[in-house]
């Protein structure tokens, strides 16, 4: 399925902050796709706010761009930028991630690994797909994700994933990768406030499962 079609079917939520780019930029050039110009965009800058911040000038430079689709592209994401200033979402509880992360999670084909990044505000300051697996499993690089926590200078994860079977219930492997991941978080001042599963008809946080600190903790409390 096209990008553009997969877009219209699925929403925003299905797309990475690549193919979102992608999408801004309209088309490629000869010779390179507008995907592969969106990952050099990506390459370079390496979040949405670097490149929201970056001049026409320097989005140009990057090959494929140019003055036009640089223009195109710092608009939409000025927009963004002041429509997250007036809608500031913050995650204060399972239930809250539940419903950011349910939606984009429920109904796949294989499993799909997610990430809300949180500042200390428990702020979010994006929502990442992290991986796509088969149908039964998907890979949790904890180094994947804390170079992204990094990146973005956030100091609080949620991670999602969902059941292709429909059961919510965790597998052995879904609390050992979360221990792994908590573990190694830790280790560079993050926390990570849960972990959910979802299915067909429901979600099992671990952190009420009391595998996680409790959400009642502050971040910054926690990385003391």
């Amino acid at each position: 399925m096209q990008l553009r079609e997969r877009y219209r079917a699925f929403g925003p939520e299905r797309c990475s902050e690549v193919e979102l780019v992608a999408l801004s930029l309209g088309t490629g050039v000869r010779g390179r796709s507008r995907l592969a110009i969106a990952r050099a965009l990506w390459d370079r800058f390496g979040s949405v706010e670097a490149l929201a911040r970056a001049e026409i000038t320097e989005l140009a430079s990057v090959c494929g761009v140019g003055p036009a689709r640089a223009v195109r592209l710092q608009a939409a994401l000025q927009l963004g930028r002041r429509v997250r200033h007036e809608a500031t979402v913050a995650i204060t509880s399972p239930e809250h991630a539940a419903h950011w992360l349910g939606a984009p999670l429920r109904g796949l084909e294989d499993e799909e690994l997610h990430g809300l990044f949180l500042d200390r505000r428990h702020t979010v300051l994006a929502h990442r797909v992290l991986t796509r697996g088969g149908p039964d499993h998907t890979l949790v690089d904890p180094r994947q994700i804390l170079r992204t926590a990094v990146r973005l200078g956030a100091v609080g994860i949620v991670l999602a994933h969902n059941h292709p079977s429909g059961d919510p219930e965790p597998s052995h492997q879904d609390r050992e990768a979360t221990r792994r991941v908590a573990r190694a978080a830790r280790e560079v001042g993050v926390k990570l406030l849960d972990h959910l599963v979802f299915g067909d008809h429901g979600y099992v946080s671990l952190a009420e499962r009391g595998e996680l600190t409790a959400w009642s903790e502050p971040v910054a409390m926690a990385l003391r």
